[in-house]
C-alpha cells in the first residue's frame, strides 16, 4: 500500500510535438515541470469531472424553493465551518 504523498504510480502517454511544446510553454509560465503541470492540470478535470455527476431533478415548487436558498445563503456558522472544512469527498 502506498504512503500518503508518496509517488509510486506511473502514467505515460503519447502526445504530439505540439501539443507537448504547448504544455511544456504553460508549464514554464507557472514555474512547474511538465509532469507537475500536467498531473495538476489532469487532477483539476478529474475533479470537475466528478463534481459535474452531482446531478439531481426537482419538480417546479422545489426548484422555485432552492433558487431563493441560493439567492439568501445563510450566515457561516461553526457546523457550516466544520461542512466546508471536510475534505473532498475524492480525497477519503
Amino acid at each position: 500500500m502506498s504512503q500518503p504523498g508518496r509517488k509510486d504510480d506511473v502514467i505515460q502517454i503519447r502526445a504530439s510535438a505540439e501539443t507537448k511544446a504547448l504544455l511544456n510553454r504553460a508549464a514554464q509560465l507557472r514555474g512547474q515541470k511538465l509532469s507537475e503541470f500536467m498531473l495538476d492540470s489532469a487532477r483539476r478535470e478529474a475533479e470537475t469531472a466528478i463534481l459535474d455527476q452531482r446531478v439531481f431533478f426537482l419538480d417546479d415548487e422545489a426548484h422555485t424553493a432552492f433558487l431563493a436558498m441560493l439567492d439568501a445563503p445563510p450566515k457561516p456558522n461553526a457546523a457550516l465551518k466544520k461542512l466546508l472544512s471536510r475534505k473532498p469527498a475524492w480525497e477519503r
